[in-house]
């Protein structure tokens, strides 16, 4: 392998790694010697890494750093078209349009001989069964990222309860439905929704006081049940 690649396989596996790790766990992932991982380290903080650790404790790279850029594998550009055509069927118009662009990026920097890659036809992602939906995704997206509570009413047929207020903390595409998981305020519980099940709904200006990760966490170490019954009030 040339230096120049295994480099940036090391860059790759210190990005991986969001905590201190050490020079044999990286020497085993990467298939080169513990002598190869110190010496490669010390080149890229001489070019201008910020790695920090030493030989026996560990090393962890603070953000901000980037090789020049290499060339990409076929079957990592193929992995690359196939996650754009999920993205550009399976989400909003706004993901779509940025996947579009992202690989009209990629397209630029490609050598002649690899751009062929990009028009793979090899794999097939099929399109969702679109129906009306009371919020676009995009709205959620954001609602999402700046944690913005939700106004909610489930459709008739599955709670004709009044209108309730949620804390968003997770949108999820599972086989041809979308659904989110939230916080409901009404009964203090975790809840999966479903997005055909939403009747209406609104992004609030008031933010959620809670951490959006945090919740994800406890989230996940409890069994949710969906909200999809007249018992659930969410």
């Amino acid at each position: 392998m040339a230096r120049s690649h295994r480099l940036f396989d090391l860059m790759q596996a210190l990005r991986r790694h969001r905590r201190t790790v050490s020079g044999g766990a990286l020497a085993r992932e990467l298939g080169v010697s513990l002598r190869t991982i110190r010496r490669d380290v010390a080149t890229l903080q001489d070019m201008g890494a910020d790695i920090e650790g030493e030989p026996g404790v560990g090393y962890i790279l603070r953000p901000g750093f980037l090789l020049p850029p290499l060339s990409f594998t076929e079957e990592e550009i193929q992995a690359l078209v196939i996650g754009a055509q999920w993205v550009s069927r399976q989400t909003d118009d706004t993901l779509a349009l940025a996947v579009t662009n992202a690989l009209a990026k990629i397209n630029a920097v490609l050598p002649p001989d690899m751009r062929s890659a990009l028009d793979d036809d090899t794999i097939y992602v099929g399109h969702p069964l679109k129906g009306p939906m009371p919020l676009n995704l995009s709205d959620i997206r954001r609602a999402l990222r700046e944690q913005r509570k939700l106004r909610i009413a489930l459709s008739i047929e599955h709670a004709p309860v009044d209108e309730q207020v949620v804390w968003p903390i997770k949108l999820g595409f599972i086989e041809n439905k979308r659904f989110i998981a939230a916080w409901c305020e009404l009964d203090s519980q975790f809840r999966v929704i479903g997005m055909d099940d939403i009747a209406s709904a609104e992004v609030l200006a008031e933010r959620y006081p809670r951490n959006r990760r945090q919740l994800v966490k406890e989230w996940r170490a409890q069994e949710v049940r969906p909200c999809n019954s007249q018992d659930d009030v969410c």
